[in-house]
């Protein structure tokens, strides 16, 4: 029994297998995302297949892809690549993989650090003043 039921590896995305997905245009591929993401991959098409565009070209080149642009919506091109997505201070290295569709390049890239509290440097309190001298 356990030999007649296959465990597929196939990744899907809404019901669509995502090697599929990377054969349809942008627009296409819009319908298939939430609306705000749907909005936003409609109104800014330029600027989504212009992104897909320098990605193949700097694949080939084996140039890491850079960016400023945390709004851009992973689309089915961008699967498998390696971006550098800015936050602030340098470019965090985001790869790209299926379970990222639909959602924006910032998501992955963290622009605050964990406060890690430790204890008290020389100097915080009236008894490690006399430390410091």
């Amino acid at each position: 029994m356990a030999e007649l039921v296959k465990k597929s590896k196939d990744k899907f995305y809404r019901g669509k297998n995502v090697n599929d997905l990377k054969l349809l245009d942008i627009r296409e591929f819009a319908k298939l995302v939430k609306a705000r993401a749907r909005r936003t991959l409609l109104r800014n098409y330029d600027v989504v297949a212009a992104f897909v565009k320098k990605c193949e070209i700097k694949d080939r080149k084996k140039r890491p892809i850079k960016t400023h642009d945390r709004a851009l919506v992973i689309v089915p091109q961008m699967v498998g690549k390696s971006i550098g997505v800015h936050n602030g201070k340098e470019f965090v290295k985001v790869v790209v993989t299926e379970e990222m569709l639909g959602h924006r390049l910032g998501e992955f890239s963290m622009t605050r650090k964990i406060a890690k509290h430790t204890k008290m440097g020389i100097g915080a309190s009236k008894s490690t003043s006399s430390m410091a001298k």
